[in-house]
């Protein structure tokens, strides 16, 4: 079983920047961000293999997110620049402890934290 706790989110102007914070209560094979405005589908943002730290982004935050971890913290960060009014949604951190399925593939996800709101005025 692994907890996962969020932190650092806010309501920030366009064009700004936030870190996310997801503290883990046990290892996994992947820790991952998600996303889920109102109305939409929960969606892939950025993902993170816990042993070697390749890392994994989905294409509306490719070269403007970076997904980060501390092993020795069991932390998780999200660093998100260049923010645009389209990133306001719920960010939750996930954690997963199998490699079977796509890195994206949220159902994959065994455990999820309780979401941190970001948004992003125009």
């Amino acid at each position: 079983q692994v907890q996962l706790v969020e932190s650092g989110g806010g309501l920030v102007q366009a064009g700004a920047t936030l870190r996310l914070s997801c503290t883990a209560s046990g290892r996994a094979y992947a820790m991952a961000w998600f996303r889920q405005a109102p109305g939409k589908e929960r969606e892939f943002v950025a993902a993170i293999a816990w042993s070697d730290a390749n890392t994994y982004y989905g294409d509306s935050v490719k070269g403007r997110f970076t997904i980060s971890r501390d092993k020795g913290k069991n932390m998780v960060y999200l660093q998100m620049n260049s923010l645009k009014p389209e990133d306001t949604a719920v960010y939750y951190c996930a954690a997963r402890d199998n490699k079977e399925a796509d890195i994206a593939y949220r159902f994959a996800y065994k455990y999820w934290g309780q979401g941190t709101q970001v948004t992003v005025s125009s």
